[in-house]
């Protein structure tokens, strides 16, 4: 039998990857430095193929995944777009997808601590996404 914490933590990365990838595009179209264009398009590709897999495991378990809070998608469509129509650098595009790669990583430990009980192929697709967002991170680091 299939702990209920496998399907919840996959969900929850689902959303999470979701999230990741449309906030990316989001400020994509911002980017001027070529460097920082190609760091969020290579950022763009792997959550889209991190999301792909993902996908594969939970219809594996017959589960729709899970799409990001409305209010969540929302409020970060919200933010970008006020702060790039305040200020629409490169630097602003960089601190944006920092801001939301720290509120990834924080929430995926959270879920990772909150659904103990998960597979560990669950979990190892739990870290590589915080890696992901964790490298992400690191790489726009020179643009802030």
């Amino acid at each position: 039998m299939i702990e209920p914490d496998t399907i919840r933590l996959l969900r929850e990365c689902d959303a999470g990857v979701k999230m990741g990838a449309a906030s990316i595009g989001g400020v994509l179209e911002h980017a001027r430095d070529e460097g920082l264009r190609q760091c969020l398009e290579s950022g763009k590709k792997a959550h889209e193929a991190l999301q792909a897999e993902l996908e594969g495991l939970l219809a594996e378990y017959h589960d729709q995944g899970k799409e990001p809070p409305a209010a969540a998608k929302g409020m970060s469509w919200l933010k970008t777009n006020w702060k790039l129509g305040m200020e629409d650098s490169d630097r602003t595009a960089a601190g944006l997808i920092t801001d939301g790669c720290g509120m990834g990583v924080k929430t995926l430990y959270r879920y990772l601590n909150q659904y103990r009980a998960a597979d560990e192929a669950s979990k190892s697709i739990a870290r590589r996404l915080i890696r992901l967002e964790e490298q992400l991170t690191d790489d726009m680091r020179p643009y802030l």
